[in-house]
């Protein structure tokens, strides 16, 4: 087949029209191919997959025909071999005759000068191979058909020149007298009107953009179980690419949470911190312009709360446990009710916790005192009506929900450990050390409004050594709000009358502390909230909404922004080691994938040698498995997609997924699309690489083998 620039030959020489080919090139003989050559073979080299139409269009789209100029054309020339009532058939259900009729007008239809049939009735039956001899017969009136058989009897009365070879060596070359036509064809073969061909053998194109996507998506279907086994290959390379891709989200996403605040117990990566710009009281009215926020999920009020721990005490037992607001409680009750009244709270926690243990027995119902975590002063003394568990059995620090009345008592307790108390007497400031009794203003019952009782050793900061009637001005100030309260000086205690006057007996312990009214002392602390914290839905929208809160005159602090790393300053390295792995994985992932898809693949090689053989070249034939794959990798890609949304509206159920795909942006998504592309492009390539690399005929071959 070296003469039709089909294969390769290692010895002698070619010509074509007088020019040695010796130094052609594969686009050389591809262009030979395409200009002057068409192809009848002995076992047809029909796309089996095609129907007749198909497989005689395919020779007129490779060589850059428009798929609307062609029809009339083609079905002129089924027409005339015979083949109109199976023009829609696939070839592969055809006799052997009707095969090679569907060849013939294959070869006619691309309009080159010279025919060659090569074994054209070695597979036929005598009756149908006379047939085909005569229609060949009337091909030659207008061109050159070159029959290769070893046959001779079965042509001899139509040819005029004969050539008989031996061992790769001419021994006859003769010319024989023009015979006079023939009579005796049979009537159904009509004569082939080269007129209703396209004229194209000096003009002929490249196949162009749309015929390439046409052929590349017509072969992505046209053999059903080649394509859901590459769908299932594409499918598993794309499922794979996003678990990888949204496992590194997740596993990136998990590493920037996991850190730790000496102040902040909850550090949740939906937490914003608000306070008014002028550290003001947050009023009714700002907190419904935080509400139409579109992003805002809930607002906690009472910020102070979140960040609260307290102790907890039950039957002479106790343990620390952080304070929320019962109106943010949304776990499962499994023992108890709701609460109803001001003191009742529900105890949550880890379900083994020697704490927690026979809970219906042991504290369900049960008095339990809650003391600051700080200072251990009894907060309230409340009852336990609801326990809860956590349910995914891990360990997680107790939790306590309050009502609105508890929660007041604990953030007045927060306001008076987080506040610097002073008080002014005679023009000099004395400052309050929770830790020392010596000018420490202590809250008490016994002592009426607008005065208080104080140490005698006062007397010596008097100006005539008698305190009693003098004023003292007390002080309360935190980062968001001042306050003072002014008492009269009314009684002096010591250490004989101390438990008379406070109702206490310790008076070496307190001696110098200022006893003022309990309810007065309260009230300074007893504020509003000038700290919230507001949980928005969607991380992703975080920097709009903290635009928002700033336009509405809000200082904001985002908690995760004050996290400390357990990592130790190594996530960068952390994260390098990610995507090398995530690379490895996907070089794996293309090679599996490889090796299967050239298993499934390998019965197409002859397809690609086919058009090749029709005139494509390799290059042709490289972008049409590039578009083929493509097309089939972009079904995949939308059918993952398409479950990822389902999935993602609840309409199919998978909460593994679900957290897994939450990690999955427009951008991952296309990062992800782009990966899918470079994969489908690198397995075509080395496919290609790998099949183009012999002639068109030598791959025929192996896989005829």
């Amino acid at each position: 087949m070296y003469y039709l620039g089909l294969d390769t030959y290692e010895e002698g020489e070619m010509y074509i029209k007088g020019e040695e080919t010796s130094g052609y090139t594969e686009k050389d003989f591809e262009n030979y191919r395409k200009k002057y050559i068409g192809n009848i073979f002995q076992n047809f080299n029909l796309v089996n997959s095609y129907t007749v139409y198909q497989n005689i269009e395919l020779v007129l789209l490779i060589n850059g025909y428009k798929k609307h100029k062609i029809k009339k054309q083609i079905l002129k020339v089924i027409d005339e071999v015979g083949l109109t009532k199976y023009k829609n058939t696939k070839v592969s259900k055809l006799s052997g005759g009707q095969k090679q009729r569907v060849a013939i007008a294959r070869a006619l239809i691309k309009e080159t000068p010279i025919i060659v049939a090569d074994e054209p009735t070695g597979n036929l039956d005598s009756q149908t191979a006379n047939s085909i001899v005569e229609l060949l017969h009337k091909v030659a009136k207008d061109k050159l058909v070159i029959v290769v058989t070893h046959n001779y009897n079965q042509i001899e009365k139509y040819a005029t020149r004969k050539i008989v070879m031996h061992d790769g060596k001419i021994i006859e070359d003769k010319k024989i007298e023009v015979k006079e036509p023939i009579e005796d064809i049979k009537e159904d073969i009509k004569y082939v009107g080269l007129s209703s061909i396209p004229k194209a053998q000096n003009k002929r194109k490249n196949i162009g953009i749309l015929n390439k996507f046409r052929l590349g998506i017509r072969n992505a279907f046209n053999i059903k179980i080649k394509f859901l086994l590459l769908f299932a290959v594409f499918l598993f390379i794309t499922t794979s690419v996003f678990a990888g891709y949204t496992s590194l989200k997740k596993k990136e996403y998990d590493q920037s949470n996991t850190g730790y605040n000496n102040y902040f117990l909850d550090t949740s990566d939906k937490r914003i911190i608000i306070k008014k710009k002028d550290n003001s009281e947050i009023t009714k009215k700002d907190y419904q312009k935080i509400e139409k926020l579109s992003n805002v999920d809930y607002i906690v009020k009472n910020d102070l709360l979140l960040d609260a721990r307290v102790n907890i005490e039950i039957d002479n037992m106790s343990t620390s446990a952080q304070v929320k607001d019962i109106e943010t409680f949304d776990k499962n009750l499994v023992y108890g009710k709701m609460p109803t009244k001001d003191n009742e709270v529900i105890l949550y926690g880890s379900k083994d916790s020697f704490y927690l243990t026979n809970p219906e027995q042991r504290i369900l119902n049960a008095k339990c005192n809650i003391r600051d975590y700080s200072s251990n002063s009894l907060t309230e003394s409340v009852k336990i009506v609801g326990i809860a568990f956590n349910e995914d059995n891990l360990y997680v620090e107790p939790t306590i929900y309050v009502g609105e009345k508890i929660a007041n008592e604990i953030r007045k307790n927060i306001n008076i450990n987080s506040s610097k108390i002073q008080t002014e007497y005679n023009e000099k400031i004395y400052v309050s050390d929770p830790y020392q009794a010596q000018y420490k203003v202590v809250p008490n019952k016994n002592v009426p409004k607008g005065y208080a009782y104080v140490s005698r050793d006062m007397n010596y900061l008097a100006d005539y050594g008698y305190c009693v009637g003098d004023t003292l001005k007390i002080s309360v100030e935190n980062m968001y709000f001042k306050d003072n309260l002014k008492v009269e000086i009314d009684r002096t205690y010591t250490e004989y009358n101390f438990e008379y006057l406070t109702g206490e007996k310790d008076y070496k312990t307190n001696n110098g502390a200022i006893y003022v009214n309990q309810t007065e002392y309260e009230n300074l602390f007893k504020k509003g909230n000038y700290q919230s914290s507001i949980f928005i839905k969607d991380v992703e929208k975080l920097n709009n909404t903290l635009e928002e809160l700033e336009k509405s005159g809000f200082t904001t602090l985002y908690v995760k922004d004050c996290l400390q790393s357990y990592m130790g300053g190594y996530e960068q390295i952390i994260g390098t080691i990610n995507v090398v792995i995530l690379i490895v994985v996907g070089i794996i992932l293309f090679f599996i994938s490889y090796f299967i898809i050239k298993i499934i693949l390998k019965s197409r090689n002859v397809y690609f040698s086919t058009i090749r053989i029709l005139g494509a070249t390799r290059k042709n034939a490289k972008s049409l498995l590039k578009i083929e794959l493509f097309t089939i990798l972009n079904i995949a890609f939308a059918f993952v997609i398409a479950l990822i949304v389902l999935i993602n509206k609840n309409i199919i159920i998978n909460e593994y997924i679900q957290n897994l795909i939450s990690f999955l942006k427009l951008g991952d998504v296309v990062i992800a699309y782009i990966i899918l592309v470079i994969i489908s492009l690198l397995i075509a390539n080395t496919y290609s690489k790998k099949l183009f690399k012999k002639s068109a005929m030598n791959t025929y071959r192996d896989e005829e083998v």
